[in-house]
């Protein structure tokens, strides 16, 4: 770490929020049992700088010892001017920094793959050899010194990106239907839009001037998309509810899907997390759901995909158990092209949203885990061996995510009602244990992974705004932060059901003080401790963060005090921190700019001091998108965000409206696609695309 960065331990808290050690301070005094376990950790957070005093003797002759040189200055955190809200089409960010388009979808993934076609007429095998569609979770991995494996150059790396779901409307070329612009639809069509999920690998490379560039000449450029084989691993591999006619082991699969975010591991590897994996299954005929398929949301017509209408596989009355193999994380190995990527089933089965690893006081790999859903629930694994930290590569350390715990997070209330802070436990999913036994259904601990959310419900869990992104300090072991985007289910007297049965987004709980509004429309952030520091303990305390929303709100809904007029936005939902500390905040809400949104403009990234609570405004996308999506080159000069869906119509105050008023919908868009957006490229269609966000005297990003 440099020596110009501060100590963010010596910065007051300006806002009406506790910070963390107030709030642990609280819940001592609340559980005095707990005071020696917790301030044992407690008291190496401040070190005072010590600087040696030079020496001398009484010889006139010598000269007097050099003073020594006064400590850099600590440098802000929060070092560049925040900017305003936009509803352009076009990227923002502050001044000094450059932003530029980077291997938007359908670039081609290698210099033998062919070019993207401007009106979409690109076929299935064409678009698993081009980088696909909707790009979100991503990490840059550098390459080592001899430019052939895992290390820390900034120059050069591999840069892995997910992509999570298409947009029909810009994603096929209309076909004769003049009604629907999807029909008719093809087995050809299903297989195009699964060549666009999945995940890419990208050998990038940095020019002295800052400039990214795409090395399509590298073996590295890889496409892992919904047909790509897989391998099944862990405790669920081979339980009969994942066995299919095509796979009667329950050992291999093909592909992954809406691969939302990711995580990175510290032997060199990447985790991408399949999400809404049940919007792309339907059934043709009659169905009556199970218990299970409605606790994951398997419906008839799934998302309106259509892949069930003309693809088997995705049709639950002819495969029944193919969605049971999907919910998982994948495990990739970026460095080796030709290896199968494994899906890691001891870390559970539910709509992952990302998986934020940290390595434990203790040596186990802990990584924890949001169930992107209304009133689901916060999730952590924990190993059972130990990280290597001598051999970071080694295959032991690649073996890890194979056997641990995997826990469910319960918030407790505080000491004192209304005060939005508390302590919790971690429940461990474990076959046997807290009702999950073979009489309340669960018959083994295979049943219980593919059965988490079923799981989860048995044991108690509590039932969270829309758990996504989860963000590990660096700067404070076992201190990380959760988004909890919105939830307008949020209020009512219905929990879900111990036994399994709600079906999925059913339930309306009442607020609870880890989520304190009903209607929660704008989202907030919590952050907890585990135990004393270490992120394998089964205790943390919690607070909130930071309360989204509209600052001229006064009543129950109203937003904490270090939101402003400046600095306002909604939905909060990709997390990260860089390694200064700096906590990034992206969002995927509303972009109405009205009512309730009124003056928050286009989705955007904003920049938290973890201990001062200040956010500003860093970067606004352009019309009609997500921001997502964030990793940095390892001397933090470059940044890659991603742009997803640029281009969605939704209720943008600029929508392209019919003679009447209206605004066009989906049909008009695919035939006039250029209507609405044209970013990244004038005159052509939106496409997703990575953004490279540069300093322009190339400095560290953020200061």
């Amino acid at each position: 770490m440099s020596s110009s960065i501060r100590d963010d331990d010596g910065v007051s808290n300006p806002g009406g929020n506790a910070t963390l050690d107030e709030v642990l301070q609280r819940s001592l005094a609340a559980n005095p049992a707990r005071r020696r376990l917790m301030l044992a950790g407690l008291g190496a957070a401040v070190v005072p700088f010590l600087s040696a005093c030079g020496g001398g003797d009484d010889d006139p002759v010598a000269p007097p010892p050099a003073p020594a040189p006064p400590p850099p200055p600590p440098e802000a955190l929060l070092g560049f001017t925040a900017i305003a809200t936009s509803s352009d089409d076009d990227v923002k960010v502050p001044a000094g920094y450059v932003a530029a388009a980077f291997i938007p979808w359908g670039e081609p993934i290698n210099d033998l793959a062919p070019s993207f076609k401007a009106d979409a007429a690109n076929s299935a095998a064409e678009q698993e050899q081009q980088v696909g569609d909707n790009h979100d979770g991503m990490a840059f991995f550098g390459f080592n010194t001899g430019g052939n494996a895992f290390g820390e150059r900034s120059d050069e790396g591999l840069l892995v990106l997910n992509h999570e779901y298409i947009n029909p409307e810009y994603f096929y070329a209309p076909g004769s239907d003049a009604a629907n612009w999807l029909l008719p639809f093809s087995f050809e069509k299903a297989r195009k839009a699964q060549a666009a999920h999945g995940v890419s690998v990208v050998h990038a490379r940095r020019a002295a001037d800052g400039a990214i560039s795409h090395l399509k000449s590298s073996p590295y450029n890889r496409r892992i998309h919904g047909n790509t084989p897989m391998t099944i691993q862990g405790p669920a591999a081979g339980h009969a509810l994942m066995q299919t006619a095509a796979d009667p082991a329950g050992t291999e699969v093909l592909g992954t899907l809406n691969n939302c975010g990711n995580g990175r591991t510290p032997w060199g590897t990447y985790l991408t997390c399949e999400e809404n994996f049940n919007g792309y299954f339907g059934w043709n005929g009659a169905r009556t759901p199970s218990a299970l398929e409605s606790r994951y949301g398997l419906s008839a017509n799934g998302a309106g995909y259509l892949w069930h209408t003309v693809d088997p596989r995705f049709d639950l009355n002819a495969t029944p158990n193919e969605p049971n193999r999907h919910g998982w994380i994948v495990e990739i190995d970026p460095f080796a092209p030709a290896s199968k990527p494994v899906k890691r089933t001891a870390l559970g089965r539910f709509k992952h949203e990302n998986a934020a690893l940290t390595v434990a006081a203790n040596g186990k790999v802990v990584v924890y885990m949001g169930d992107d859903e209304r009133n689901e629930y916060l999730y952590k694994f924990v190993s059972d061996g130990s990280f290597d930290a001598a051999n970071p590569t080694s295959a032991a350390n690649r073996r890890l995510l194979e056997t641990g715990t995997l826990y469910v997070a319960k918030f407790e209330a505080g000491a004192t009602a209304g005060d939005k802070m508390g302590s919790g436990t971690w429940i461990p999913l474990v076959h046997g244990q807290n009702g999950l036994t073979e009489a309340n259904g669960f018959m083994s601990q295979a049943d219980v992974l593919i059965r988490a959310r079923q799981a989860a419900d048995r044991v108690g869990a509590t039932m969270m705004d829309r758990p996504e992104w989860v963000a590990v300090n660096p700067k404070k072991p076992g201190e990380a932060f959760l988004t909890l985007t919105n939830n307008n289910r949020r209020g009512g007297t219905s929990s879900n059901n111990a036994d399994g049965s709600t079906t999925a987004g059913s339930a309306r709980p009442p607020v609870d003080e880890a989520n304190p509004r009903a209607n929660n429309v704008w989202g907030h952030i919590v952050r907890w401790m585990d135990g004393n520091g270490d992120a394998s303990a089964l205790s943390f305390s919690w607070d909130l963060f930071v309360l989204a929303g509209q600052p001229a709100v006064t009543d129950a809904r109203a937003p904490s005090s270090n939101v402003n007029a400046n600095n306002l936005f909604n939905s909060p939902d990709g997390l990260a921190f860089d390694s200064f500390g700096r906590l990034w905040i992206q969002t995927d809400g509303s972009y109405s700019n009205t009512g309730d949104y009124a003056a928050m403009g286009n989705n955007q990234m904003l920049v938290a001091d973890p201990t001062s609570k200040e956010i500003r405004r860093f970067l606004v996308g352009p019309s009609g998108c997500e921001i997502t999506g964030i990793t940095w080159t390892p001397d933090r000069k470059t940044m890659f965000v991603n742009v997803q869906h640029p281009g969605e119509v939704g209720n943008h105050p600029r929508a392209p409206k019919n003679a009447g008023g209206s605004t066009l919908g989906d049909n008009d868009i695919a035939r006039q696609p250029t209507l609405f957006s044209t970013w990244p490229t004038p005159n052509t269609r939106p496409r997703s695309a990575t953004v490279v966000v540069r300093r322009t005297d190339g400095g560290v990003i953020g200061t």
